[in-house]
């Protein structure tokens, strides 16, 4: 078993697909994140649904937003485990990531129709007139639908850490150590006149 008293180095907690998977199916916001016309990075919490390896998001097209990312339509996206409703196992996994992606915007009546009814039915999982009432209000004529292709992740998978501070993780479980972990934080450490790690 490995274990670890070195709280610097976190590149090697990632999640595995499935792990993700969980995370995004489960977790009920996320941050949606762009960047302004004079440069300013600016985020917005929002529900969201993860179908086909992509994040769905809705808001009004007249939003700042949605100006922003059709002028540049890199953007990003951060989800918790914060966001997990009450009543979520314990073992699911814990941490966050951030996706680096691609923003594209649809406003066709098919994926409107499929969208809506998967996110009112992730926001109501129990309650079919909840379910059916959050559908009908998001159905309004100015709202638009963004997709997120995810292009990188950037990952902290808590769960993982914890065990390896434990002591109870195996060291195959272990992602690479990253570049910011293998090659910045030591000339970090240099210019402060501490030994490499």
């Amino acid at each position: 078993m490995a274990q670890t008293t070195d709280h610097e180095v976190v590149s090697i907690y990632p999640f595995n697909d499935e792990e993700i998977d969980q995370l995004m199916d489960h977790s009920s916001e996320c941050v949606l994140m762009w960047a302004t016309k004079d440069g300013w990075p600016v985020g917005v919490t929002h529900a969201f649904v993860w179908h086909d390896g992509k994040i769905w998001i809705t808001f009004a097209s007249h939003r700042h937003r949605a100006a922003a990312i059709r002028r540049d339509n890199r953007v990003s996206v951060n989800v918790s485990s914060m966001g997990y409703p009450v009543g979520t196992p314990e073992d699911f996994p814990s941490g966050a990531v951030t996706f680096k992606g691609t923003g594209e915007f649809f406003d066709d009546d098919e994926t409107k129709d499929w969208f809506y009814r998967a996110l009112a039915k992730k926001l109501n999982p129990d309650d079919a007139a909840g379910e059916e009432y959050f559908r009908n209000f998001l159905d309004s004529p100015l709202r638009t639908v963004l997709s997120v292709t995810p292009v990188k992740k950037i990952m902290y998978n808590a769960g993982l850490a914890n065990r390896h501070i434990e002591g109870t993780v195996e060291e195959s479980e272990l992602g690479e150590r990253l570049e910011s972990d293998r090659e910045r934080m030591n000339r970090e450490r240099e210019a402060r006149g501490l030994d490499p790690r």
